[in-house]
């Protein structure tokens, strides 16, 4: 179908073949024909044998992400349409749709591509070379099918600045795509209201992926007291608060987050029960228990404390650490909720992490809920990358606790 042809060398394309969207530039043996870097290219195991196209960047390790199986695809406005309503009607069956992620990059097919939905504003992220040049045009096609269901987009936000984009020989890009807007943004999720700034917040201004979770903690805090670690701008702080809590403490050591989480506070008149420090976690968990403080429910939601292999022998040993300093501050019986967002803590080192911090700490774990990233943001299976949420909710006790 397309005139410039990749072909993979003998016993490569392993993860492809097994439903995986990449190919990288140390399986490929041959590029036919000529191209522009973003072009769309046919894609051939070393036999010949059609194996669908993708879009096409030499500067990136990453050199093919497939875009269809099928070797006849014309990738066009009506193609990207079709993907983009395919996207926004499996969400209509499995989630709130009023703030959530409407594009997610190769689990929705559209590789590298991720569009956040707050209210009425889209927030745009593109991370690779060959969707950037689509981005207009798929975000108009999700205006019009947002319109169909009596939705109308006021406003759109480009967060393309991630590192990221660098390695594909991109620039680094942020602001508005079309009309100017307020970016401060009104939400309502789980019953809590938050102000979500999609200009300077971090990503694309606000953490979707925890939804669930974060209704699943709102659970065991009435009438407890309760410690959120890594508070961002106070979303696990302010489910506790609104689930009853007696009392609420949520830590960040990003001021702005902070003066966010505070701001986000009064907007649910929650400021008498939760309140916020700016504080490094890993210095003041163990000023707390020096102190003899004891909390109901600790909440530990760190940011990703590796994002390559080379780094997760360190990555261990910072969740190793919060995690025993957080059993500690539990009272007797208490609740522990933990996460990782690194795709690369894989769930069974995650765990077992975990296991030797309850070690560590003299404790013992009872588990209460296994959870993942909500289903906006859809596991891909054999596309490992798009799996990368780890939730768990352990009751933390002591060896004697059934005497």
């Amino acid at each position: 179908m397309y005139q410039t042809i990749v072909t993979l060398k003998k016993g490569e394309g392993r993860t492809l073949k097994a439903g995986g969207m990449w190919v990288y530039d140390n399986e490929i043996a041959s590029i036919a024909g000529s191209y522009e870097e973003g072009d769309v290219v046919s894609v051939r195991d070393f036999d010949g044998y059609e194996m669908g196209c993708g879009f096409l960047n030499t500067k990136s390790k990453i050199t093919v992400r497939m875009l269809s199986r099928n070797r006849d695809t014309v990738v066009d406005e009506a193609f990207m349409e079709r993907r983009v309503r395919n996207a926004w009607e499996y969400r209509k069956q499995i989630i709130d749709t009023s703030s959530c992620r409407l594009i997610f990059g190769e689990a929705d097919f559209l590789p590298g591509l991720v569009v956040d939905k707050f209210s009425d504003v889209l927030v745009v992220e593109s991370l690779a070379l060959g969707i950037d040049r689509w981005k207009t045009v798929i975000v108009e096609a999700l205006k019009r099918v947002l319109a169909e269901d009596g939705i109308h987009i006021r406003g759109v936000y480009e967060r393309s600045d991630a590192k990221v984009r660098l390695q594909e020989g991109m620039e680094r890009s942020k602001g508005f795509l079309g009309a100017p807007f307020d970016t401060k943004v009104e939400i309502v999720e789980n019953g809590v209201k938050y102000i979500v700034d999609v200009e300077d917040g971090q990503k694309t201004g606000f953490f979707l992926d925890q939804k669930n979770n974060r209704a699943a903690v709102q659970r065991l805090c009435r009438g407890k007291k309760v410690l959120d670690c890594f508070t961002h701008t106070g979303s696990f702080a302010l489910n506790a608060g609104i689930a009853g809590a007696d009392s609420v403490l949520g830590v960040d050591a990003s001021k702005l987050a902070v003066e966010q989480a505070v701001e986000n506070a009064k907007l649910n008149a929650l400021e008498d029960r939760v309140r916020f420090q700016c504080a490094d976690v890993f210095e003041l968990l163990p000023r707390l228990e020096a102190q003899g403080e004891r909390f109901d429910v600790v909440i530990l939601d760190p940011p990703a404390f590796t994002k390559s292999r080379n780094s997760v022998k360190n990555a261990v040993k910072g969740y190793r650490e919060i995690n025993l300093r957080g059993m500690k501050l539990l009272r007797e019986g208490g609740f522990l909720a933990t996460c990782s967002c690194s795709h690369f803590m894989e769930q069974e080192l995650f765990a077992k992490t975990i296991r030797e911090a309850a070690q560590g700490a003299g404790k013992r774990l009872r588990q209460v809920e296994f959870g993942t990233q909500a289903g906006d943001h859809p596991i891909l299976w054999a596309a490992e990358q798009s799996y990368y949420l780890k939730f768990y909710i352990f009751q933390v006790v002591s060896g004697h606790f059934a005497d």
